[in-house]
């Protein structure tokens, strides 16, 4: 009887309401079409100003890149950059978006040549171990980091910080903006010339014997007007 009794008079115990899974994102990450769908999929959104990465899930660090801004970044060295500081993390991720829709290596639509891409490409997985993952869309890119939310426990402490260059390597990122000049040419001109200022300067001759026909991008830059 007292066995009848007590399934009727106990209190239903309150289930505690389930924590949703939560990202950290960069705020300029703000209007990207990955948020909503990441919300609708249950994972609260935590908004801060990351100096390094666009998201951080738990202890793994991600770069999202469009096809367009993986290219373009890739042109003014921007992603070189992004690259190197992401080393900071031991887990990272770098998300290349939109290869269901965009082709990556057409020369015509990008400008680029298809095999500069794929070399690129190539350096990030082998010089720097970044895993890549190509997604289809928007909505591919935030399943990826929906799934890898539930997958991942620990979470990272944010303690990176952007790398500063020192002198040197502030000189052959100057040099490395100007087009068709990489970190080898770079550091010949500043061996050979010792300053930007004496390179801006130096002769057609004295160009030429470095950069062969690429020395017409310094002179025709250091003549064209604003």
């Amino acid at each position: 009887m007292k066995q009848i009794i007590e399934i009727f008079t106990s209190k239903e115990k309150k289930k505690s309401p389930k924590e949703l899974p939560k990202i950290i994102v960069d705020y300029r990450e703000k209007n990207s079409l990955i948020i909503s769908e990441l919300i609708r999929l249950g994972i609260k959104i935590d908004f801060r100003e990351l100096k390094i990465a666009d998201y951080i899930v738990k202890n793994v660090a991600i770069e999202r890149k469009t096809i367009n801004d993986f290219v373009n970044s890739m042109i003014n060295k921007r992603l070189f950059r992004q690259i190197q500081e992401l080393q900071q993390y031991s887990n990272r991720l770098l998300i290349i978006e939109g290869i269901g829709e965009q082709e990556l290596y057409t020369d015509d639509e990008l400008g680029v040549n298809g095999n500069a891409i794929r070399g690129f490409l190539l350096s990030i997985l082998l010089k720097y171990n970044i895993p890549i993952i190509f997604t289809k869309n928007y909505l591919d890119s935030a399943k990826f980091i929906y799934i890898l939310s539930k997958k991942q426990k620990k979470e990272m402490a944010l303690k990176a910080k952007k790398r500063i260059l020192n002198s040197k390597e502030q000189l052959q990122f100057i040099l490395e903006s100007f087009p068709g000049i990489g970190p080898k040419t770079a550091q010949k001109l500043l061996k050979q010339f010792k300053t930007i200022s004496n390179i801006i300067n130096a002769s057609e001759a004295e160009l030429k014997e470095i950069l062969g026909k690429k020395a017409e991008i310094i002179i025709n830059l250091r003549n064209k007007k604003y």
